[in-house]
């Protein structure tokens, strides 16, 4: 027994379809999954943090390592109960040629990331990387539910000076 449950985005998007609750966004499979989705798997279903894993490449930026089966990529989210997604990250892909295949079909100049493009040119190894919501760290920590009690500076409507 672990204390995370571990899904593919596959296996997740199976679970919200069958779970016969309607949901404001839609659930298939190809389109990202909303708020309303994770808390579901993490609130509901499972009762307890969820790692999803191998989310469909079309969804997801074109650094990420793509699997084998081509329409899914190395990546993972890990969700909380009553926050979402706190964590998520992925593989890189480090095959030159590949990054540069994925950035074209996905229309992205390369003269706009030739910088990122330079770091693989001499060869790289098989890496990976993510990022942490801070403030979303510090309101599972606390218990805080809303994310502006825990934002050093929130901005609100009509608060701030033009």
């Amino acid at each position: 027994d672990h204390p995370f449950e571990r899904k593919t985005y596959t296996e997740a998007v199976e679970i919200l379809k069958q779970s016969g609750k309607k949901f404001e966004f839609p659930v298939d499979w190809g389109l990202d999954l909303q708020a309303e989705h994770e808390r579901y798997l993490v609130e509901e279903h499972f009762k307890r943090p969820v790692i999803l894993t191998d989310y469909p490449r079309d969804i997801k930026a074109f650094y990420m390592k793509q699997n084998e089966d081509g329409k899914t990529v190395r990546a993972m989210d890990v969700l909380f109960p009553m926050i979402g997604e706190i964590i998520g990250g992925s593989q890189r892909e480090e095959e030159l040629i590949k990054l540069q295949n994925r950035m074209k079909e996905m229309n992205i100049p390369e003269d706009e990331l030739w910088w990122y493009l330079e770091t693989r040119k001499f060869g790289t190894v098989e890496h990976s990387g993510f990022g942490l919501g801070f403030e979303r760290l510090i309101m599972f920590i606390t218990g805080m539910t809303n994310i502006r009690d825990v934002i050093p500076f929130p901005r609100t409507p009509k608060s701030a000076e033009f």
